[in-house]
């Protein structure tokens, strides 16, 4: 029996997805969390063999607890699911140590697919997904995020997300100056001025979806 915790910050899609997983023969959803927050607490408790997780939640969101998850649990495996299959974020979800990227809009049988090839320890792209990877290897030297750090690029996603230093800080676990360091970092990197000039070039460049 493969054991999956569900990770979405929407209620339905949450109910819609169980619902499907536990009608699979040899898949049982063991948890399911809305927040990335609740994400980390529940991989401890639950101990699943495979985390499904929405990458664009309030809070913490799934690249961050992916993050922590996987620096705790390296065994556990995580496919990252987002309505967006463009953009660095997938590429990111995998450095970070992902198993598997899926857009939301995927075929039912997609996912299951996806579950159980890497649980046999091999990655799985939805098929949109890698289309947009491999035309996006094509253009990364261009693109200017792709010079940011690892951190640099988590304090860059969260100033779009709106965040305040305090609760970058927060779900970073660093000092308020230390992000500020980074955010200034972010700017003379990027050739931007403020957070609106940022803004304007990650959607440019789709960063951040």
């Amino acid at each position: 029996m493969i054991n999956v915790l569900l990770v979405d910050d929407h209620e339905l899609v949450r109910t819609g997805i169980e619902s499907l997983l536990n009608s699979t023969d040899g898949i049982s959803v063991v948890g399911v969390a809305s927040s990335g927050e609740q994400a980390l607490l529940f991989a401890e408790q639950f101990s699943p063999d495979v985390i499904l997780m929405d990458v664009n939640m309030p809070g913490m969101g799934g690249v961050e607890a992916c993050r922590r998850i996987l620096q705790t649990y390296p065994d556990i495996r995580i496919i990252a699911l987002s309505g967006y299959n463009d953009g660095l974020i997938p590429m990111e979800m995998l450095q970070l140590g992902a198993m598997g990227f899926l857009s939301k809009n995927s075929p039912v049988n997609e996912m299951v697919d996806a579950i159980r090839q890497v649980m046999l320890g091999e990655p799985y792209l939805g098929k949109d997904v890698e289309k947009n990877l491999s035309s996006q290897n094509t253009q990364q030297d261009n693109n200017p995020f792709a010079q940011l750090a690892k951190r640099e690029a988590q304090v860059a996603r969260l100033i779009l997300d709106g965040r305040s230093i305090q609760e970058m800080a927060t779900t970073l676990g660093i000092s308020d100056k230390t992000v500020n360091t980074h955010r200034y970092r972010i700017y003379d990197k990027l050739e931007v001025k403020n957070d609106v000039e940022l803004t304007r070039l990650a959607a440019k460049w789709s960063y951040g979806n």
